[in-house]
């Protein structure tokens, strides 16, 4: 059997409405400790085609997580498709599985219900849903729904929207595999909710669905904050307004934010001089340096270190993680596992740094015979595994 899958890619606020009944708030899923131990796992996003299984046994894994594009359901067969292809045979290969529904209306409006163009996402749904259910063990629907939807409709039209797709999934599981079935579902996942204009009517409703829709074990989030307060606001949010029981998961988490901000500061002095970089060479163009030649794993880590932004923060995954099980609600957070080429394409000051998060650094750290290189989270993550 080959180490890696080769697998080819397919590839406002306003005054609302009461929340309509839920034909299946009569169905309640799995105790909530059945899949809520806490765990830290990989997150793949687009990229599942990535999956390496001496990766995954290196680190430590055991949950793995990524996203499909509902778009793609036009493309050919779901089950074909990388990310549901990749999800199922690595759950058939012992691993947990989370999958997350991508729907991306950023650049059209969401379509109005009983419109042909709702009926045609429904049908999207019904031809993904035969090949996940049952065979992931959570669903979120939605992928960043308050992203992932034009600006002037994250309003009731977003809720109404998710509402409709959710209780179509809900009916498939009823019917396919009842309460017992393995898999549990999740509403996903909210943004940049410590913020105050992000606390909307819409985020609100969205919570009121997750409570009182018996079937939804939880919501997901995704952290991707400057600090460690900024996180803790997610959680102040959710976790008042989800019901006894109930989980939450992190599918996605960073520091992303803060490290933006200080991708035009000068480079560490002692790394300049140590290898006598210019005195006005900056971060990025360290970052840059190490894409276009990766660095010795030593070397990386060295960078890093050396710039204080980083170091004051080099406890974030372990601050991170305790946090979210010191709630005694979380279900699973996966974090970023691989740098992909989407993080290197055009890279520059203004560029989301993205690739700082990683476990392995793949496209800066020179790989270790068949292994990637490591980045400074590596040690962290792989002692996470263990609670």
């Amino acid at each position: 059997m080959l180490r890696r899958l080769s697998i080819t890619a397919l590839t406002a606020a306003v005054v609302l409405p009461p929340l309509s009944p839920s034909p299946a708030t009569a169905e309640t899923g799995q105790p909530a400790a059945a899949l809520a131990p806490g765990a830290l796992g990989a997150n793949f996003n687009q990229n599942l085609d990535a999956l390496d299984y001496d990766e995954l046994a290196e680190a430590g894994v055991t949950w793995v997580r990524g996203f499909f594009p509902m778009p793609a359901a036009d493309d050919g067969a779901p089950a074909a498709h990388v990310a549901i292809r990749t999800v199922t045979q690595t759950s058939g290969h012992g691993y947990k599985t989370i999958l997350s529904l991508k729907f991306p209306y950023n650049a059209k409006s969401f379509p109005a219900p009983g419109s042909a163009q709702m009926k045609a996402e429904l049908a999207r749904v019904d031809k993904v849903l035969p090949a996940v259910m049952g065979k992931a063990d959570i669903l979120t629907i939605g992928n960043e729904p308050f992203i992932e939807s034009l600006p002037a409709e994250r309003d009731q039209r977003l809720n109404v929207f998710y509402e409709t797709v959710a209780r179509r999934v809900i009916e498939f599981r009823k019917n396919r595999c009842g309460a017992s079935c393995r898999t549990q579902l999740y509403m996903g996942a909210l943004n940049r909710i410590d913020l105050a204009e992000r606390r909307t009517p819409a985020a609100a409703r969205w919570m009121t669905f997750v409570r009182e829709t018996a079937a939804i074990q939880g919501v997901d989030i995704h952290p991707h904050v400057p600090g460690p307060r900024a996180a803790q606001a997610f959680l102040d949010y959710i976790l008042p307004k989800m019901r006894p029981g109930q989980t939450f998961l992190a599918t996605e988490f960073s520091l992303t934010p803060l490290w933006r901000q200080h991708m035009t500061d000068p480079a560490p002095a002692a790394f300049r001089t140590k290898y006598g970089l210019a005195p006005d060479t900056k971060v990025w163009q360290v970052v840059k340096a190490a894409i276009d030649k990766p660095f010795p794993e030593a070397k990386w880590a060295e960078f890093l270190r050396g710039c204080p932004w980083f170091a004051n923060h080099s406890a974030f995954l372990r601050n991170f993680m305790s946090m979210y099980r010191g709630t005694g609600r979380l279900a699973v957070a996966t974090y970023a596992f691989k740098q992909d080429s989407l993080m290197v394409q055009n890279w520059g000051p203004g560029k989301d740094p993205w690739l700082l998060n990683s476990v392995y650094a793949r496209h800066t750290v020179q790989p270790r015979g068949q292994l990637p290189g490591r980045s400074p989270w590596f040690a962290d993550f792989r002692a996470l595994q263990a609670g």
